[in-house]
């Protein structure tokens, strides 16, 4: 299966994202902005300006990965929270994202 393994968090960055980054860039933001450890085995989620393009980022202990999804028309929900924060989502929040759908369950804001 791709994914991390084991015990992990899912964090959806609250603002918007350039999604020029590539992996540095994305690490950057989760070192600097959020005040997390991108190397944990935590993912952290970015939604782009747009709102048509999701990064999906973790750290597999062997080095980073990093999934991207464009949708080819419409856009993903957009979560409310101060930007720079991260809102924690579950699994299957992350999945219904990817299939465009709304977020399942109630999410928590975390600084």
């Amino acid at each position: 299966m791709i994914g991390p393994n084991g015990e992990f968090r899912i964090f959806l960055y609250a603002g918007t994202c350039d999604m020029r980054r590539q992996i540095a860039g994305l690490v950057t933001m989760v070192r600097e902005e959020l005040g997390r450890d991108p190397q944990c085995g935590d993912m952290y989620v970015f939604r782009g300006r747009r709102g048509d393009q999701l990064k999906v980022l973790f750290y597999d202990k062997r080095g980073y990965c990093m999934l991207v999804k464009r949708l080819d028309e419409g856009t993903f929900p957009i979560v409310h929270a101060a930007d720079g924060t991260a809102v924690e989502i579950t699994l299957r929040d992350l999945a219904s994202l990817l299939t465009n759908a709304e977020l399942m369950s109630s999410v928590r804001a975390t600084a």
